[in-house]
């Protein structure tokens, strides 16, 4: 029960964090980004709309989360649907390619996860905030520690946001949602396809 109780205040104290952030909305612009993915690929959102008429960007916190695992190993449980509407889907992570791996390994993703190294791709689309001292260590608590995840110091991580990206370039759709635990169904992005 103890461990309960502190699981819910936890989640309180990180959403009170990113109530500040609001991300981009439907009709921006999508800024675009290069990174390089899993499998050393260059992975360029200008190239991806070039090719498909739309792009997934969804933005996961690691590969620790339940949360965000449960919705990769879903979007990869319906790649084909998501193709069939020409739409490619790229992931978004503070975390290291040894950490991606690892979210790899548990939920099969065969799509493009890319490491967001410098939190640019983050910081661009209105998703990322520090984490203060005190969550910081109770996450430590909890046998997360976001310093080896990541890589660095910074304690920066993504509000696990969805943005569907139209070939013109706009935002067609957002799913924003400071409560982690929340992510947008594969249905509903099949609906704004």
């Amino acid at each position: 029960m103890k461990k309960i109780i502190l699981f819910l205040a936890l989640i309180a104290a990180v959403s009170l964090q990113v109530k500040a952030q609001k991300g981009l909305k439907e009709g921006d612009k999508a800024p675009v980004f290069t990174g390089i993915d899993q499998n050393g690929k260059n992975v360029s959102l200008k190239e991806a709309l070039k090719t498909h008429r739309s792009v997934v960007l969804f933005f996961y916190r690691g590969q620790w989360c339940p949360y965000c695992n449960k919705h990769i190993k879903e979007l990869q449980d319906s790649l084909n649907l998501l193709s069939a509407k020409d739409a490619y889907v790229i992931g978004v992570t503070p975390e290291t390619k040894e950490n991606i791996d690892k979210t790899i390994k548990k939920t099969k993703a065969g799509f493009s996860i890319v490491q967001d190294k410098d939190d640019e791709i983050m910081k661009a689309y209105g998703v990322n905030f520090m984490m203060d001292e005190a969550t910081f260590t109770k996450y430590k608590g909890y046998g997360i520690d976001l310093e080896a995840n990541n890589g660095n110091n910074r304690h920066t991580l993504p509000v696990p946001a969805t943005y569907i990206i139209d070939r013109s370039g706009k935002i067609k759709y957002v799913h924003f949602d400071p409560n982690y635990q929340k992510r947008a169904s594969v249905q509903l992005l099949l609906s704004k396809l």
